[in-house]
């Protein structure tokens, strides 16, 4: 490893948190409002930087402690950034605190809908440079996060199966979920892939009493269900209302019995889209305005236009390769803010004005679900204080009232926007 040895974890170490192809930091927020750390944060695309930037700033947040970094992540394998991110790593580890790298590479070359070039695209070349970064560097633990395509499309899948590999060759022990982000309490069914690891060396000297033989993290030591409240197919289980007439402002009274934290309506409530800076930002209907019309509220069934149900969960976050999300009772595309709030984010995360809608639309359907981030960040965080009562010392109480508290959070008057 890099730097110094560490000390054992008593619950207040610090975590600091590498961050690469960050988007505009939706997963970073879950792990900061966790209590971790943002070290240092890598984003290529430049208005995603300066859309990281911004929220951050509207957040009240404080930068990075070695900054932003618009360079390509394989600049950091060789040459002056290199060096950068070497003395970073070893300057964290002489505070005492534990380092983790998380990153997304970009997905396109093994989405099912997207490009499916798969190792060899353009895209799809950076998970492995990621992976080299990993090995090289030796962080104490490590997040990849990718589309379903990479874990479930047989040829993809023996390209991930090599990444889990060299990072067990490396010397990290694994474990990895397909999850769904409703399982977590976002209004929105959407199947990512997960890996985290955890360096053997570091288990070893902080008693984390793992077999490292076998290369795995056990599921009783890692449990990626633990805070989530659907777990599994749960949250597939209610008699969910299929389609409803499109009727423009039309009103239409919460079902009973079921999860309204699950729906759509609920979230653009809680998040009070309609007042939000980012509200007006929305494509704008051309020729098919018609077509918007015609198109049943609840009915996502077509490969194109899908209208969203108020009283039910989105399909994936996707804004993109032709698929159109219509609002349930507006005859229109949904705006910035309604997207961000299918996406679990706070009330208070805004994006600058100056950003197009397509880098809008495009960071918020490429970023981890806040919920999700949140939750496995806490799971990573009481794995590696091995105490199932661990909290951290730093969580921000600005972000508390985004708990999963069931329907009592829902206003007792249902509003049409």
């Amino acid at each position: 490893m890099l730097g110094q040895k560490i000390f054992r974890n008593n619950g207040n170490t610090k975590m600091s948190i590498f961050s690469f192809f960050s988007g505009v930091g939706l997963l970073d927020l879950g792990f900061e409002d966790q209590g971790y750390e943002i070290a240092l944060v890598n984003e290529l695309h430049p208005p995603f930087l300066e859309g990281y930037k911004f929220a951050r700033k509207r957040l009240n947040y404080a930068n990075p402690e070695f900054g932003y970094f618009g360079n390509s992540v394989a600049d950091f394998l060789d040459g002056e950034k290199k060096h950068v991110l070497e003395h970073a790593i070893v300057e964290v580890r002489a505070k005492g605190a534990f380092v983790g790298l998380i990153g997304g590479p970009p997905c396109p070359d093994f989405s099912i809908g997207g490009k499916n070039k798969g190792k060899d695209g353009e895209n799809g070349i950076l998970s492995q440079t990621y992976c080299d970064l990993i090995c090289q560097f030796k962080p104490d633990f490590l997040l990849l996060e990718n589309v379903k395509g990479l874990w479930k499309t047989r040829r993809h899948r023996m390209f991930y199966d090599e990444l889990r590999q060299a990072f067990q060759l490396a010397g990290y022990l694994t474990t990895d979920r397909l999850i769904n982000s409703i399982e977590y309490c976002v209004p929105q069914s959407r199947e990512r892939g997960l890996l985290f690891g955890i360096s053997a060396t570091f288990a070893r000297d902080h008693d984390l009493d793992i077999d490292a033989s076998s290369n795995s993290i056990p599921d009783d030591k890692f449990d990626w269900s633990r805070h989530a409240k659907y777990p599994g197919k749960v949250a597939f289980q209610y008699a969910w209302p299929r389609v409803s007439k499109f009727e423009e402002d039309s009103t239409l009274p919460p079902p009973t019995n079921l999860p309204l934290e699950l729906t759509v309506e609920y979230w653009f409530q809680k998040n009070d889209v309609v007042n939000h800076p980012n509200s007006t930002q929305q494509f704008k209907a051309r020729a098919g305005l018609t077509r918007f019309l015609t198109i049943d509220e609840g009915d996502d069934s077509g490969k194109s236009f899908k209208r969203l149900h108020r009283w039910r969960y989105s399909p994936a976050a996707a804004y993109g390769h032709n698929e159109v999300h219509l609002h349930p009772y507006k005859p229109r595309r949904l705006s910035v803010s309604e997207a961000m709030a299918i996406q679990s984010l706070p009330k208070g995360f805004e994006l600058p004005a100056s950003m197009s809608l397509t880098d809008m639309f495009q960071a918020i359907g490429n970023g981890v679900p806040y919920l999700v981030s949140r939750s496995v960040a806490q799971t990573i965080r009481e794995f590696l204080s091995n105490s199932s009562f661990a909290h951290p010392t730093q969580q921000k109480e600005r972000v508390s009232n985004y708990e999963c508290r069931g329907n009592r959070d829902l206003p007792v008057t249902v509003d049409k926007f």
